[in-house]
């Protein structure tokens, strides 16, 4: 439900473009914030901006999403103001063998703000879910478009119990984090920027950018099962993500094996 007025949940605070603008004003990178009170979908509106020829450095962040999207085609839900729910538009002149990676960089710049600003422990589960204590507090989901590359992001700021769409999420709130989302949205931006503009100066090379991947991503070296496109599922350790961003997976007989794409499960400890 939508409060009935932008103050109606004072816990809730609305972003201010103005702000943010101001904030990012100095950016190498993003050219224009847009904040919408609320939209169908943040990655549609800049993938449509992106179609009309809009340049790189395009942010527009939503108060609320009605038709927001994950990855595997789920849909990403939160209430109005309980969330960082944003996309942004890059036009990386990069080989095509180097896109794979943008996923998984967002992911550490949106791991790094969490831990700097909202003050949780927050690590990847392969290739972009952001956990904290086992459970999943946002995502993220880039998509190609007309030239560029629209790169999405979904973070629990607020959420409370009854507000999660499954049980195994959580919130920046229930972590005993900062729930503020304007200093998040700002320092996720900020990390953004940093990360990707390394990774275009060093024309996409993976040690720009895997090693601090590494770091975070909490799957390495985990027993996991892998749901994989067209049913098929498939088990072992994983072993390493590799420099293209594949997981590489040990299934204990000998074989190991890399996957690009797949769902998840970390056996032991969390999933």
């Amino acid at each position: 439900m939508t409060p009935s007025s932008r103050w109606s949940d004072l816990g809730r605070a609305p972003l201010s473009e103005e702000r943010l603008t101001r904030a990012l004003r100095q950016s190498a990178l993003w050219t224009r914030v847009e904040v919408v009170e609320q939209t169908e979908s943040t990655n549609a509106d800049v993938a449509a901006a992106a179609a009309a020829g809009a340049p790189e450095g395009l942010v527009v962040v939503a108060e609320q999403q009605r038709s927001g999207r994950g990855r595997m085609g789920r849909q990403w839900e939160s209430p109005a103001r309980a969330g960082v729910l944003m996309s942004m538009l890059l036009r990386p002149a990069l080989p095509a063998s180097s896109l794979p990676l943008l996923p998984l960089l967002t992911g550490v710049a949106a791991a790094e703000a969490l831990r700097s600003v909202a003050g949780v422990e927050a690590v990847l589960k392969w290739p972009n879910d952001v956990h904290v204590g086992g459970r999943k507090l946002g995502g993220i989901l880039t998509e190609r478009v007309d030239g560029g590359v629209v790169v999405g992001i979904g973070l629990n700021v607020s959420t409370r119990p009854d507000e999660l769409a499954v049980p195994t999420a959580t919130s920046v709130e229930l972590e005993g984090g900062v729930a503020d989302r304007e200093p998040l949205v700002k320092e996720v931006l900020r990390a953004l920027a940093r990360r990707y503009l390394t990774f275009r100066e060093a024309g996409g090379a993976p040690e720009s950018i895997m090693p601090a991947y590494r770091e975070v991503c909490e799957t390495i070296g985990r027993e996991v099962t892998i749901q994989l496109p067209g049913g098929r599922t498939t088990s072992g350790t994983a072993v390493a993500v590799d420099d293209t961003g594949m997981l590489v997976v040990d299934d204990g007989t000998g074989e190991v094996r890399a996957w690009s794409a797949g769902d998840v499960t970390h056996v032991r400890g969390g999933s």
